[in-house]
């Protein structure tokens, strides 16, 4: 692609210069160039390929959906029927036919927060991040007095145990959200909240995670700190063990060359979750030359649905904003 390609030689340019070269993205907008309402584009502009599944994965989903697309249909009028076809939808990839169902629905139920933080998700998948915040903004606004509730899974972990709740699932979108753009002490803010909602390890360290490194991009390496207390080996993490892992990089706990070869392993299959985080580890020890090469070896990973992906595209269209053809 011919923005990977001006990144790569962006990237060698400033192999020889000290310091770091991230550009201050508070208050930025990174959002692309919107060329065909139909189809996705990454930070850069460029076109996005179609999510990419194993057989077996795509055949569970597709039955799924079919399922999902006959409950709607029988009974269009449900909440709940609707917010489970945009989700069945969403798993396949099919990103923007769900917003489009999360919108019908919100124009039966206005005020439904639920659909606003399913929307507002699928807005960040889709690099719509001025949607997504106002999306999460409604959302937290109409959860207010609501009470908090567990959300099921759509892709259940391994103990099949659902762990979110409503009101992290706003806090921690809309935090991201923020980040993304890089409006860190919107996210902080976003994230603070979202901690009041963390009610077990997993939630607790994916919060801490991102709060973490929201609070080192503004300088705050105190409160940055202050949140690795609470952070331990002995956690019971169900489906977070990449943030917990990275936490305990942060904490000097964990070595980044061992992360980095779980990250880009040999066969090729790239965690960027895992990628991400160690970028950010560089990155904060003033190495910003190996941070950039590690996000950029992200956009080799066929997730670009992946929060450290979106990320990763964030860092290097802030750091190398040039232009594309």
């Amino acid at each position: 692609m011919i923005y990977k390609f001006l990144l790569i030689l962006s990237i060698t340019l400033i192999s020889c210069q000290s310091g770091s070269n991230r550009v201050d993205t508070q208050g930025q907008k990174p959002i692309a160039e919107i060329k065909d309402p139909t189809k996705i584009y990454n930070l850069m502009g460029e076109e996005l390929p179609l999510k990419q599944l194993t057989e077996e994965a795509r055949a569970t989903h597709e039955k799924n959906l079919q399922q999902a697309t006959s409950n709607y249909e029988a009974n269009p009028d449900s909440l709940e029927l609707i917010i489970w076809y945009g989700r069945r939808l969403a798993y396949l990839g099919r990103y923007l036919e769900a917003i489009d169902i999360y919108t019908t629905g919100l124009e039966k139920f206005p005020t439904s927060y639920k659909l606003r933080r399913h929307r507002g998700h699928r807005y960040i998948t889709t690099r719509q991040l001025e949607k997504a915040v106002n999306d999460f903004e409604m959302a937290a606004f109409y959860s207010v007095n609501a009470k908090n509730a567990i959300e099921p899974d759509g892709l259940p972990n391994k103990l099949n145990k659902p762990l979110g709740n409503d009101k992290f699932n706003i806090w921690y979108h809309y935090g991201l959200a923020h980040y993304l753009n890089g409006r860190y002490d919107k996210a902080i803010s976003a994230y603070k909240k979202c901690m009041e909602f963390s009610d077990n390890d997993d939630l607790l360290s994916a919060t801490s995670y991102w709060l973490y490194m929201t609070y080192k991009k503004i300088g705050n390496a105190e409160l940055a700190d202050q949140l690795l207390a609470e952070i331990d080996e002995n956690m019971e993490i169900i489906e977070n063990d990449a943030y917990l892992d990275l936490l305990l990089l942060f904490k000097g706990e964990k070595k980044a060359e061992a992360l980095l070869k779980r990250a880009f392993p040999e066969d090729g299959n790239i965690d960027p979750t895992l990628g991400y985080g160690i970028g950010n580890w560089y990155q904060q020890q003033g190495n910003t030359e190996k941070a950039n090469e590690i996000f950029l070896k992200i956009l080799d990973s066929p997730s670009w649905d992946a929060f450290g992906y979106l990320a990763a595209e964030a860092e290097l269209t802030a750091a190398f904003p040039v232009p594309i053809s």
